[in-house]
């Protein structure tokens, strides 16, 4: 019996790792019935890190109000695994994303990963892993730091 095994990261701004993990074992299965998939959606610590590591390892998703680049106020998640790591994905609140065609990466902020992180300390967590990519601003963490 064949098996494939597909590990794709997102297209940025257009599909999801896990889109593209459905769309292509369709694909496979189209030509290749009695194939078996292996699906394995991964990111590089943008777009997606949560999703991808939420499908590996599980946790939990923990929403709170952050400020999004431009600082208007977005509800956005974290991830707490079950052995009390928090996961926080820059791209949630200072992504571009969240940005669209308004780049501008003097003017936007990390101030909203510096708020999950925050949130996640006040929960008790003492480990808190920051995905860094898909960032849409240049403050070089300067938002976070002020907001912790």
């Amino acid at each position: 019996m064949k098996k494939v095994i597909i590990i794709p990261d997102s297209f940025k701004g257009t599909l999801s790792a896990k889109e593209i993990c459905t769309i292509v074992a369709e694909r496979v299965h189209t030509h290749f019935p009695q194939c078996t998939c292996v699906c394995i959606p991964v990111a590089d610590g943008g777009e997606g890190t949560l999703d991808c590591l939420e499908s590996a390892i599980g946790g939990e998703r923990i929403f709170c109000n952050v400020s999004d680049p431009f600082g208007a106020q977005i509800s956005a998640p974290y991830l707490l695994l079950k052995d009390g790591t928090a996961v926080v994905e820059m791209a949630v609140c200072a992504g571009l994303p969240l940005v669209g065609s308004h780049k501008d990466p003097l003017r936007t902020t990390t101030y909203g990963v510096g708020q999950l992180m925050r949130h996640a300390l006040g929960r008790g967590c003492r480990r808190i892993i920051v995905g860094l990519g898909g960032s849409a601003t240049t403050d070089c963490g300067f938002g976070a730091a002020a907001a912790l």
